[in-house]
């Protein structure tokens, strides 16, 4: 057992859940200590996002988490750092990292892939945000290439800062085929929410070249192609790597409510599905299609979903993979 151990997670976001992995690597070193008799070890946490992360946010809620870790292991050994930068590049000293965590981020990708950005000279992806059953292969090529070089340099840059034998654990939206274009894989964010776009365009609330022209910068792999990319960089071994179906509706309540004036009104399963989306990719989306019409799209997209989780069983997949760093 290291006497100090470095931790990073990457990805935080800022918020209530901000610390929550954190915490649980803490309860697994403490417990792991407890087992082998040693004592609780110096801990080096470092928390990362991109530098319009509301890193102040995280700040004002460590005294609470120092003194219950004190409270619950007896120790102020500690130290919590934001570092703000892409993970797609270098942002740790070397050798300085025992364990890696991201959860929900590695499936956005540095950039829209080539040519498929607002200033491409030819709309390639015409009528859709992100591959489609449409898509031609240039698109899907594109989309392909960019997420290897990305995730190739995210795992570069991983092996240098870690120690040997350290351990990374990723989580990120995937798919269950090798094919791009399976629902599991698109359908839930991108294909409905271009449906619900379209039906805008229909209405003269949004220029149909505007969709066009816009490239979701996210990629959903499936585990062949994370095996492929980890076995091409060589840095690190798979130990273990799983693909867990999601319902979409799995987290909706009963009896969520909207306040529409002095009235309470119940959200049905769609709706509160819009609003998950909606809180994920509005800042992107609205950046490019503009604020005013942020609440008709996702009123439209919730109906969507409600049409269409009547009518199949309607999935997303999320891929876990846990590495080793090789000596």
């Amino acid at each position: 057992m290291p006497e100090s151990i470095g931790i990073a997670d990457l990805g935080c976001s800022s918020g209530p859940n901000t610390l929550m992995v954190v915490s649980e690597i803490i309860d697994i070193i403490d417990a792991t200590c407890q087992k082998m008799g040693n004592s609780f070890p110096e801990l080096r946490i470092s928390l990362n996002d991109l530098p319009g992360n509301d890193f102040n946010d995280i700040f004002r809620s460590l005294p609470e988490f120092f003194h219950k870790i004190k409270e619950e292991k007896g120790s102020e050994n500690c130290y919590v750092a934001g570092v703000a930068g892409s993970f797609y590049g270098r942002l740790f000293p070397l050798k300085s990292l025992h364990f890696v965590h991201s959860s929900s981020s590695l499936h956005w990708l540095s950039q829209v892939p080539l040519g498929l950005g607002t200033n491409a000279r030819t709309s390639l992806n015409k009528g859709k945000l992100y591959i489609s059953h449409t898509s031609p292969s240039d698109v899907i090529n594109a989309y392909v290439s960019q997420f290897q070089n990305d995730f190739s340099s995210f795992l570069r840059s991983r092996s240098l800062e870690m120690v040997p034998g350290g351990r990374m654990l990723l989580s990120m939206m995937g798919r269950s085929s090798i094919d791009p274009t399976i629902e599991d894989g698109c359908y839930y964010q991108w294909e409905l929410l271009a449906h619900a776009l379209s039906t805008l365009v229909s209405k003269g609330l949004v220029e149909e070249e505007k969709i066009d022209s816009f490239n979701a910068p996210y990629y959903a792999p499936c585990p062949e192609e994370l095996e492929i990319a980890v076995e091409k960089e060589g840095s690190f071994m798979i130990n273990r790597i799983e693909a867990f179906e999601i319902e979409w509706d799995a987290s909706v309540s009963s009896n969520s409510s909207t306040q529409c004036g002095d009235m309470k009104i119940l959200l049905s399963r769609g709706q509160q599905v819009a609003k998950t989306i909606r809180a994920v990719v509005e800042s992107m989306v609205e950046n490019h299609f503009g604020n005013e019409i942020m609440d008709d799209l996702f009123s439209v997209y919730g109906d969507l979903v409600d049409d269409y989780i009547y009518k199949k069983r309607a999935v997303y997949v999320n891929l876990v993979v846990s590495l080793t760093l090789k000596d």
